[in-house]
């Protein structure tokens, strides 16, 4: 049976840069684990007291929290951004140091990173990062688990990201380049990934072999790939941008049968969900039989239940 990752107890988790490669692997470990036994370490978390607040809607983030937590034997509170004194003001640190004295761990869905950063400043309870604007850390870990089931490693393995270069690429692209596999960006000119992260995957790179390369072309991206990755071209809250994006990303970006044929021919297609098909990746795609969007979105689950157990136990 694997161990609970013990260097996580009351650390918080705001991005899988702050953590080691040993680390990652582990909680993938675990998540495997916790996925053959549904009711292993059942109950380890009872009497803890989880805070989910969102200030974005959510479907797997919050259901895979919320069911991880009490699968564990804790109980989950799921706290909107306008049922808090937040929307009224009240200032994050008070908040913080308000929930510290209630809760075992915070968990945050935020518009913005700066105040997932002050929230784990103010209080003394460990923070996970639900989504922010630049991070979307558990996505990435069910996203790594499902890599290393299909194909057995992750090292060595090249990862197509088409499209935006979002919160999610920037995860993705900490994440394989601190397990050492390759990742290719392919996305428009203004859309490319944070400044800071690619530093960051460039220093991962030096120590894991990662090679990392950034392009306008996505078929040059998906040539010989593993993996293809792609998100939505309109984010929450980039509603007043969707005609422009729409313009900048179609139809060269689209994830497509054609694309997909560039690929390994055992490659096998991700999205984070939730979908736009007609416009980020074609219907054939997605609901075709290289597509493993169900398996990641059940493994959304499974990496929550070892991030949880390894910070709180």
């Amino acid at each position: 049976m694997r161990m609970i990752i013990e260097s996580l107890r009351g650390r918080d988790l705001l991005t899988l840069q702050d953590l080691v490669p040993d680390e990652i692997m582990g909680l993938i470990r675990l998540s495997a684990e916790l996925k053959r036994d549904k009711k292993l370490f059942s109950g380890r978390l009872s009497g803890k007291i989880i805070a989910m607040i969102f200030e974005k809607p959510s479907t797997r983030t919050r259901i895979s929290l919320d069911v991880a937590v009490s699968e564990l034997g804790g109980k989950p509170i799921y706290l909107r951004s306008d049922e808090l004194q937040l929307g009224r003001g009240e200032t994050i640190a008070d908040t913080a140091r308000v929930l510290s004295r209630y809760v075992d761990l915070i968990t945050a869905r935020v518009k913005r990173h700066l105040d997932l950063l002050e929230l784990a400043r103010w209080t003394d309870k460990p923070v996970v990062n639900a989504l922010s604007d630049l991070d979307h850390p558990l996505q990435t870990l069910a996203d790594l688990l499902t890599i290393w089931e299909r194909f057995g490693r992750i090292k060595g393995i090249k990862i197509a990201w088409i499209g935006d270069g979002n919160n999610v690429c920037n995860s993705t692209l900490i994440g394989a380049t601190k397990l050492g596999a390759h990742i290719s960006i392919a996305c428009p000119k203004g859309y490319e990934p944070d400044k800071r992260y690619l530093e960051w995957a460039e220093e991962n790179s030096m120590a894991s072999g990662s090679k990392i390369e950034v392009t306008y072309d996505p078929e040059e991206a998906v040539k010989d790939a593993d993996v293809v990755m792609t998100d939505t071209f309109v984010s929450m809250g980039m509603e007043a941008e969707r005609e422009n994006r729409l313009r900048d990303f179609l139809p060269r970006y689209q994830v497509t049968g054609r694309l997909m044929r560039l690929a390994k021919p055992d490659a096998i297609f991700m999205h984070p969900l939730p979908a736009k098909r007609g416009e980020e990746v074609s219907p054939e795609v997605i609901d075709g039989e290289r597509s493993v969007v169900w398996d990641q979105a059940e493994n959304r689950l499974h990496t929550a239940k070892a991030v949880l157990l390894s910070i709180l136990r």
